[in-house]
């Protein structure tokens, strides 16, 4: 059941933050659905991407004792591809997850203040939750990128083109800095997530108290 369809009564506190009132628990949100929907999927992309990864090492590593430049130089950029889609797939899966438990607090958080007999007060997403949104797609975003510019100057090099191969190392460098910038970001994120959870905790264990001094 969604909120829509339980007379919700968006309100302000006071001296607290936005808070909806309606007369039953409220549904998750689009980001909870998304969490609880992909989070398993994301730990399987990481958990194919690494071994693909260690292979392509172990075949750079061949091609490097081979003396073959050009296929070095194309895995050396299929290498960090692969391993960052793991990255990037593992944590995804993290902040799907931490949507998923927030989703569980705003629907279990409805269901105990029900079943005590009282109107239910859901916590309207904070500006922090909003932050965690932003700040994980931003990363994703850098992540995602880089991958698939590796990819592309992989396949030039493989294909032949010899100003990639010249620029191999200059692109290995570059978006290697994106790389790094994006994990930052995805572990901030992660940071803010575990920020908004504990704001949620906080929120329902000051209304359970209320509850008890009605």
């Amino acid at each position: 059941m969604t909120s829509s369809t339980l007379n919700v009564r968006p309100t302000r506190q006071s001296t607290g933050p936005r808070i909806e009132i309606t007369d039953g628990p409220v549904g998750r949100n689009l980001p909870q659905r998304v969490g609880r929907t992909l989070w398993a999927p994301m730990l399987v992309m990481a958990l194919m991407a690494w071994p693909v990864a260690l292979v392509l090492g172990i075949l750079r590593s061949r091609a490097i004792s081979d003396g073959d430049i050009q296929a070095a130089a194309a895995l050396g950029q299929f290498v960090p591809a692969a391993a960052f889609t793991g990255f990037a797939a593992v944590f995804s899966a993290i902040a799907f997850s931490i949507a998923r438990i927030l989703g569980e607090f705003r629907v279990g958080g409805g269901q105990v203040q029900q079943a005590l007999g009282a109107r239910v007060h859901t916590l309207a997403m904070p500006m922090i939750a909003k932050a965690f949104i932003a700040t994980m797609a931003m990363a994703m975003m850098l992540l995602v990128g880089a991958v698939i510019a590796h990819f592309v100057v992989g396949v030039g090099i493989a294909g032949g083109d010899a100003q990639l191969l010249a620029d191999a190392e200059r692109w290995s460098v570059g978006l290697e800095a994106v790389r790094r910038f994006g994990s930052v970001l995805y572990l901030f994120s992660i940071l803010l997530g575990l920020a908004t959870i504990a704001t949620v905790i906080r929120f329902q264990v000051d209304r359970l108290r209320a509850l008890a001094a009605e």
